[in-house]
């Protein structure tokens, strides 16, 4: 048998483990429950994959990020490695032929969302598979005091009672102690192993930056490092907006958002990886899977919802862990010859506070729009009380919206709170949906697949995987057939259009916004109430992990690297040294009335903004906002609407 190190070196290429991934793989061999706590990083799918790989059997994986699991098979298949994932838009014919392939086709992993657990028949077949071990990702959804609580994700503790004598592993990038005790409770982990690396990534520099012209600063701190950076923005708007910017001044940038289609995502993902480009402008939907480790710059220009989302996607700068004394955000960080290899920017102006509120706080659903989102999701799409239980239907979130006059973002929460608690399952993922249906006689279409021996594969997978196909319009999923078939999709779409041409077929393609699909029977008010209480504490909680935000960028006395560190509850007494707080409190700060002085000698002649008072005086931009903000506090100038300055 290969030991693990044999299987990290043949499948993935490297060398030796990173600390603590031998712990907890020899921790999983040993059959013990295992705890991971593991940064953004760190690894942690190897964590079950190779131990998986060691062990007769198969490898249950729960998940709730499709994106992340979809990508996890595609590069197990890569290695020649048996690998299935139940993600939300497979139909439950095409579950079972799945299922079976698990049963009786010697694969290894097995994904799925915890919302398949609450399957009964998904259970069942669950049951007769050979598990070797149960991983469970992204496991502060367990707790109630985790950011993302899914409720479905309780109900993995009853794998248990049916494998009690298989390993759990639990795995997540961002929990707090509170949280990390919670998740061992509500999965029943008997003596887990616990495994905890630090948050500490002494190779990025966290900076917080007060800007007027967050443009500008993002111009300066990308020529000075040409190296492949990260934009995230609040919204898709704002990522072409600012991809665009960013190409004016001359810089190679695509850009990254849930309403691209898949070949659009591939396209741009491909050309900043392949590095073709420099820059990735994105929303949070970027990131998951994503492995480049030579990222040097991630840029926030909006104010993130959660410390715990702000350390994952500044965790994707600077994986490969080098220190260097190069690379710098000005030229004053050079003089003290500071180790970084990556930054993670933070760019705040006074305006985001009350815009992220907006963004975050106001548009949290109570119970009272819940109840109507609900209801009239349910009209419709002509769900009548007591029914809907696994319907599909597109839906377009602007034109729900527009027809009820509800307010989008709110909708949105309230639709993706219903999602997470299980009662419907919301796929954004944009897609092409096609149905087809055969309108001639089946000797006939088996004369013709004799006269088209090129076509037969394509067309048995078709009518073996979808018997109702002569009956009615079917919906085909292009990715199991290309499996079946052993062909791609380009070959199956040319097949199609030439079977609806020559009168054989009926045949639609259809883009779709999001596909929605029901999970119980509506019920209305008593479907609501028996959630409400997770929407009270989801609230609470996103309100006080919004704080947290305002916290880190406010607090102007403590060490970034800290503060990030004691929100996880890990206490240090050491400053880091490189963040924009240690850099300042390490840089000899300028005579502040002397740089007052020449301000005010500047405004008499005219009215300035600050990047022109920086200019003229020669002044670091951080020198000049502390004088200006002192002029502003004693009265002595007035800032107008145009951002300049000018003597009271």
């Amino acid at each position: 048998m290969q030991t693990a190190l044999q299987i990290l070196q043949k499948n993935w290429k490297h060398d030796s483990f990173r600390s603590p991934q031998d712990e907890i793989i020899n921790s999983v061999l040993e059959g013990k429950d295992t705890f991971g706590l593991m940064p953004t990083g760190g690894g942690k799918s190897v964590c079950f994959q190779v131990p998986a790989l060691m062990k007769d059997g198969i490898c249950l994986v729960i998940s709730p990020l499709v994106a992340l699991m979809k990508d996890q098979v595609q590069r197990l298949q890569k290695l020649d490695i048996k690998a299935i994932a139940l993600t939300g838009e497979i139909q439950s014919n095409e579950m079972i032929t799945l299922l079976d392939n698990c049963e009786f086709g010697n694969y290894k992993f097995l994904y799925l969302s915890p919302e398949r657990l609450q399957s009964d028949w998904i259970l069942e077949r669950i049951k007769n598979l050979p598990i070797n071990l149960i991983a469970i990702d992204e496991a502060h959804c367990v707790s109630q005091w985790g950011h993302d609580f899914r409720p479905a994700y309780l109900k993995i503790v009853h794998l248990k009672t049916h494998f009690p004598k298989v390993p759990f592993l639990a795995l997540t990038a961002s929990a707090t102690k509170t949280v990390l005790d919670d998740v061992i409770l509500q999965l029943g982990l008997e003596k887990p192993a616990i495994f905890q690396k630090s948050f500490a990534r002494k190779n990025i520099a966290y900076m917080v930056f007060e800007v007027e012209d967050k443009l500008y600063r993002m111009e300066q701190i990308l020529k000075k490092n040409p190296q492949p950076s990260i934009i995230y923005v609040r919204n898709r708007k704002s990522c072409s907006e600012t991809a665009l910017q960013l190409q004016s001044l001359g810089f190679k940038t695509t850009y990254y958002h849930g309403g691209l289609s898949i070949k659009e995502k591939e396209k741009n993902m491909n050309l900043w990886m392949n590095e073709d480009v420099q820059i990735m402008v994105a929303t949070n939907a970027f990131g998951m899977g994503i492995d480049k480790s030579n990222v040097k710059t991630v840029i926030h220009i909006h104010l993130p919802e959660s410390m715990e989302s702000y350390y994952q996607e500044a965790g994707r700068a600077g994986r490969d862990e080098q220190t260097d004394k190069g690379g710098s955000l000005n030229s004053d960080e050079n003089k003290n010859n500071v180790k970084q290899k990556a930054f993670a920017v933070l760019l705040t102006s006074p305006s985001d506070k009350a815009q992220a509120q907006s963004q975050f706080i106001n548009v949290l659903p109570d119970k009272k729009i819940l109840t109507q989102i609900y209801i009239k999701l349910c009209t419709y799409f002509r769900i009548a009380y007591g029914e809907g239980i696994n319907e599909q239907f597109s839906f377009n979130l602007n034109h729900f919206c527009q027809k009820y006059g509800f307010p989008t973002l709110k909708t949105f929460n309230a639709i993706q709170f219903l999602d997470r608690q299980g009662i419907l399952s919301l796929s954004q993922e944009y897609s092409e949906r096609i149905t087809m249906q055969f309108i001639i006689e089946s000797k006939e279409v088996i004369r013709y697949m004799s006269l088209n021996p090129n076509e037969e594969a394509v067309i048995l997978a078709m009518l073996r995987t979808y018997p109702g196909i002569y009956e009615s319009q079917t919906a085909i999923n292009l990715s199991l057939i290309t499996k079946k078939a052993s062909c791609d999709e380009a070959q199956i779409l040319s097949i199609l259009e030439k079977l609806k041409t020559l009168d054989i077929i009926e045949y639609h393609k259809k883009n779709n916004d999001a596909t929605i699909i029901f999970n119980e029977v509506r019920e209305d008010e008593r479907t609501i109430n028996r959630v409400s209480k997770y929407l009270e504490t989801q609230n609470k909680q996103k309100i006080a992990q919004f704080e947290s935000v305002l916290n880190y960028i406010n607090e102007k006395n403590l060490c970034k690297s800290k503060l990030i560190l004691n929100y996880f509850g890990e206490k240090t007494e050491t400053d880091c040294g490189i963040c924009s707080y240690c850099i300042t409190k390490r840089t000899k700060q300028s005579d502040t009335s002397l740089i007052s002085e020449k301000i005010i000698e500047l405004l008499k002649i005219q009215d300035l903004n600050s990047r022109e008072i920086q200019k003229l005086t020669k002044n670091t931009e951080d020198d000049i906002i502390f004088a200006l903000q002192n002029l502003l506090e004693n009265n002595k100038i007035t800032v107008n609407p145009n951002n300049k300055y000018s003597l009271k």
